[in-house]
């Protein structure tokens, strides 16, 4: 017997999307995986140490340091779906990457001390 072909619903769309990109993901060369990975880690541990580092040296403290964050990550992601309309090459994953970590590791942060 053969099997019936799935339907087109959203569920399976949205499986088949899920499926696509994790393929993509793991399916890249071994050296680009790295430096994914890499950027990420980096990314984390820059907005973990720069933010503490930064907040004492720019006077205002934390709300300053928040909103300059702010808008430097709303800066790389208007920047980038200005210029990239297709598959980002490497260096545009890199720096997503980078915010991405640098803006887990504000987030974490904040749920540390509670604010």
């Amino acid at each position: 017997m053969s099997r019936l072909p799935l339907q087109q619903t959203r569920y399976n769309s949205a499986q088949v999307a899920v499926a696509r990109g994790m393929a993509a993901a793991f399916g890249g060369s071994w050296r680009a995986f790295s430096l994914q990975w890499l950027a990420l880690l980096l990314g984390f541990y820059l907005g973990s140490n720069l933010t503490s580092f930064v907040m004492v040296r720019i006077p205002g403290g934390r709300p300053s340091t928040v909103l300059l964050m702010v808008l430097l990550v709303e800066l790389l992601i208007r920047l980038r779906t200005r210029v990239v309309r297709d598959r980002p090459p490497l260096g545009w994953v890199i720096c997503d990457n980078l915010r991405i970590g640098a803006v887990y590791a504000v987030v974490l942060e904040a749920f540390k001390l509670g604010t």
